[in-house]
């Protein structure tokens, strides 16, 4: 796709989604991750029917770290990432950055018992409190699909040093339209049944038709590939499970 073409095509998409699903990015979504936040491991674990770890641990397989990295870890919910980032690397300086403060509560928490220490910064990601060029490595995980990706993903280049590296993972869109109905089909069950479960409150059991909603109208590995390389990322790679229904990006700013 040509550049000109792949900016119309990005900017008239990442409007469609805004315009979809904004009432619920503005307000609604944050209520529903302070409703879950004490049980968003479990539950992830329990819709994944127990793959949640494998789909972590292949993540941060593909992630290389050196002694001393700087790292960012955007959206970073109950810290899974920066803690397992920290038994690989020990000296590692982890930055977490989530706008949800019960969220943030838990993943605080969670370092503390275990004697690890993750700064943590209550704020948009959309505009990262961060200089240019500061960061060895960024991480994501399983937020994209909420978030004005743009906005996000050029706010990450910029707080990348020339070099470093960002590391994305989430669910996407399968390119095989017989997958995705599958997927959304069962989404939608265990969705129900997850909530029940777990006690989930009113907010969260109102936005099951969203999450389904807008992992539909999201990108296919391929396509967050090519919305990478849109933003002058270098070197993207990524890797796919389960016929592209997870997928896992690794971009690099030169």
């Amino acid at each position: 796709m040509a550049n000109g073409k792949q900016a119309v095509h990005f900017s008239a998409h990442e409007s469609f989604r805004e315009n979809s699903f904004k009432h619920v990015w503005s307000g609604d979504l944050d209520h529903v991750f302070a409703d879950i936040a004490s049980y968003y491991d479990s539950a992830n674990n329990v819709a994944s029917l127990g793959l949640f770890g494998w789909f972590r641990d292949t993540f941060l397989s593909t992630i290389e770290l050196q002694p001393g990295y700087t790292v960012l870890d955007v959206c970073a919910g109950t810290n899974a990432t920066g803690i397992a980032l920290l038994k690989r690397q020990p000296d590692l300086k982890i930055i977490a950055i989530d706008r949800n403060k019960e969220m943030q509560n838990v993943g605080r928490q969670r370092a503390e018992r275990r004697g690890l220490h993750i700064e943590s910064v209550i704020d948009d990601v959309h505009k990262l409190p961060f200089p240019d060029n500061h960061f060895n490595l960024v991480t994501i995980q399983y937020a994209s699909r909420h978030l004005r990706l743009l906005e996000v993903f050029s706010e990450i280049r910029r707080v990348l040093k020339p070099g470093g590296f960002f590391y994305h993972a989430d669910m996407l869109r399968p390119r095989n339209r017989l997958i995705g109905k599958l997927q959304y089909g069962y989404l939608g069950m265990c969705l129900t049944f997850t909530a029940k479960i777990f006690g989930s409150g009113t907010q969260a059991l109102d936005c099951r038709e969203y999450f389904l909603d807008v992992l539909s109208n999201f990108y296919s590995a391929p396509e967050l590939t090519e919305l990478l390389q849109h933003l002058e990322f270098s070197n993207v790679t990524h890797k796919t499970l389960l016929g592209g229904l997870v997928g896992f990006h690794k971009a690099q700013k030169i």
